[in-house]
């Protein structure tokens, strides 16, 4: 029978046992950056004739044109399950509603005579999306990439994704309701390096954003600076906080939801009850056996799965906050009220029926994630994510005399002297 390993002690030990497991998988992903290094070094070589190589090598298939024709979207729509179609459609409805709180506006402080300061919030201009193909092909990403790049004003998004003998209909459709300028049948390492640094057939982009396997994790790692990156996920992760008043089989599908992802994948739940772990193995084996996928998710809960038991509430937040989790959820009674508590999480979900995949599909919370802990210092995908932030300086020519003393001090304190000067020759010569 599958258990979660069980973890007991104090925050700090919790953490540095955490730390040390994050630390090995990292560790295991250094093995791929020399295959990478050479996948993007060819591509920027060669371009397309890289990409048709890489294609035939890794996908078995032959690519003429790389990218997909309006012929081949419009036969998506016309294949597409109508309830699937209405499914993308309000999960767009809902994620635009969302997303649109997070619109930044520019500002202007001009509080002080002669003297003007403010920002402008400026569109990144180009923005290339990655999305898995094969089994791991998920409209939903689609949305939750593309929709805020569109309400940040983007003007050009171009999506990249493995080439498939028979596209899912829903990836092209989804990519078409959102606003995809062009789509490309091309993936892995060489797709990133493809948007990176541009080829004869695909645009150089500004950011990339959009999960995939270990390969285009590193290639984004890679071709960082040289573009902006969303992040660098690494497995899917779900954390449960939950006490004797949370049901178990609940719990048990919720910590599943995640493991079914990947081998790799990590479910934790931290409790004070002994009796609700016991309970929640229990399901685990009973709900495993009925899951499609159950040979990836009996291995992710066997290796990566924990329970943390802890000795009352505050501790379980404290534990959880060291998890600093993808996912987290929040299954105890009256659970708003335990928000302020919550200091590291990437998504939150409150209450005992506000399962992960509400915001996986349609609550329009977005669902590109920091994993691996670095919801400490990362946040989910969002409008902001897809702007930059240019400032503005005014100063008139009474004003620059009245600070003239404070910018020269401090020019010369930092023995730069030519910054000291280009203010004082503007109290000796007039314009």
């Amino acid at each position: 029978m599958v258990k979660m390993k069980r973890l007991t002690g104090s925050a700090k030990e919790i953490s540095a046992i955490l730390d040390a497991e994050y630390a090995a998988y990292a560790k295991s992903q250094d093995n791929f950056d020399g295959i990478v290094a050479e996948i993007i070094a060819n591509v920027r070589a060669n371009g397309d004739a890289a990409l048709r190589a890489y294609s035939e090598k890794f996908d078995g298939v032959v690519i003429s044109d790389f990218e997909v024709s309006r012929e081949t979207i419009k036969q998506a729509f016309d294949a597409i399950d109508p309830d699937v179609l209405l499914a993308l459609q309000n999960a767009k409805a809902n994620i635009e509603s969302y997303h649109k709180h997070q619109i930044e506006p520019d500002f202007v402080d001009a509080k002080t005579e002669g003297v003007i300061r403010g920002q402008l919030v400026l569109p990144i201009e180009k923005v290339g999306v990655y999305v898995p193909g094969g089994t791991a092909a998920y409209p939903s990403s689609v949305l939750m990439n593309v929709l805020p790049a569109k309400i940040a004003g983007v003007p050009e998004i171009y999506m990249v994704t493995p080439p498939q003998t028979q596209f899912n209909p829903a990836i092209l459709v989804a990519a078409e309701l959102a606003g995809v300028t062009q789509i490309f049948q091309v993936g892995g390492a060489q797709a990133i390096a493809a948007l990176a640094y541009g080829t004869e057939t695909i645009s150089k982009v500004d950011k990339i954003t959009g999960p995939g396997n270990v390969f285009v994790a590193t290639a984004k790692k890679q071709v960082f600076g040289q573009v902006g990156i969303d992040m660098i996920a690494g497995p899917s992760e779900i954390g449960v906080i939950a006490d004797s008043s949370a049901n178990p089989a609940y719990v048990a599908a919720d910590l599943l939801s995640q493991a079914e992802h990947d081998k790799l994948a990590r479910a934790v739940l931290v409790t004070d009850s002994v009796k609700l772990a016991d309970a929640v193995d229990l399901e685990l084996e009973k709900q495993l056996q009925t899951l499609p996928r159950e040979e990836i998710a009996r291995a992710s809960i066997t290796d990566n799965g924990r329970t943390i038991i802890a000795n009352s509430v505050d501790e379980m937040f404290d534990l959880m906050n060291e998890v600093a989790p993808e996912h987290l959820e929040i299954a105890l009674d009256d659970a708003m009220s335990y928000l302020p508590k919550i200091k590291h999480a990437g998504s939150i979900f409150l209450g005992h029926f506000t399962s992960e995949p509400i915001g996986d599909y349609y609550a329009g919370t977005n669902h590109v994630l920091p994993t691996s802990g670095t919801a400490r210092f990362y946040s989910a995908l969002g409008v902001y994510d897809f702007v930059k932030r240019s400032q503005f300086t005014y100063y008139s020519q009474d004003a620059v005399a009245a600070a003239t003393k404070d910018i020269t001090t401090l020019a010369y304190s930092e023995g730069l002297q030519g910054h000291a000067r280009a203010i004082e020759i503007r109290g000796e010569v007039d314009k």
